[in-house]
């Protein structure tokens, strides 16, 4: 479908959404929380499409939200603001659920907002240039609908600090405290990304998808009874899959399994 403020590109089996508002340091008002929604749903479900990437043209990766779009919703009724805070919650949702790996390539400036779609995106990847910052109480707000990703990145302690302080926290304060998992010298960042990629094709896709959704259900929970006999079902469903039965030949057979492009 055609869009206002993404532009796709698609490059064999891995599809990378760019936030295409560059003049605006790719900050997100309705129509690009509306279209990256719908993004993520069209690609997540097309088969072809192995690993997903998210981008900003231009300096940014993403300033957060438009303050145009916040003046207006300033001015709007709390019933219209409760539906954009749904649909802000449900794009950083629809993307931090997907079932193919995603990854966020940040090159600059990511934030409020843009550090949420990086904590939500599986696995970022950022410049040395790039920054970050939870600074919505500068603006007399909170981090409300990105605070699942963000914790969930970077833990309680951390975010007790950045969420009052709206400190800027420099890429590698970033992957010191679990924000992005590396932090590269500009000119390194798409060489980074393009290694991660290649090493997500080795991987069966069923089983990535079973890897996110095993996470989801394990992540905090106490090891019980309960826990332990459903990641039992987890893997025995799994080993009866055709993928599974492909992975394992493939290995005993000492060739690419069937998922492996050549």
């Amino acid at each position: 479908m055609p869009y206002q403020s993404l532009q796709i590109e698609l490059t064999g089996p891995v599809a990378t959404i760019w936030m295409n508002r560059p003049d605006l340091h790719n900050a997100f008002d309705e129509v690009l929380i509306t279209e990256l929604t719908a993004a993520c749903m069209e690609l997540d479900d097309d088969p072809k499409i192995r690993v997903v990437i998210l981008a900003g043209h231009g300096k940014s990766f993403s300033a957060g939200a438009d303050l145009n779009w916040m003046k207006r919703a300033a001015n709007n009724s709390i019933d219209d603001n409760l539906n954009d805070a749904r649909a802000l919650a449900t794009m950083l949702r629809t993307l931090a659920e997907m079932k193919k790996p995603t990854i966020a390539r940040i090159q600059g400036a990511a934030l409020g907002g843009g550090m949420g779609l990086a904590s939500a995106c599986d696995i970022a990847v950022a410049s040395s240039k790039a920054f970050f910052a939870t600074s919505e109480v500068k603006f007399g707000i909170i981090p409300s609908a990105i605070s699942p990703y963000v914790l969930r990145a970077i833990g309680a302690r951390q975010a007790t600090r950045y969420f009052q302080s709206a400190e800027r926290i420099s890429a590698e304060r970033a992957r010191e405290i679990g924000l992005v998992h590396e932090a590269v010298e500009p000119e390194q960042l798409d060489a980074k990304v393009q290694e991660i990629i290649l090493a997500l094709l080795q991987g069966g896709p069923l089983a990535q998808a079973a890897a996110k959704d095993l996470i989801r259900a394990v992540d905090h929970q106490p090891v019980n009874d309960i826990l332990v006999e459903d990641t039992a079902h987890r893997i025995a469903h799994l080993r009866a899959t055709p993928e599974a039965r492909e992975g394992i030949a493939a290995f005993l057979d000492k060739r690419q399994p069937n998922w492996i492009e050549e």
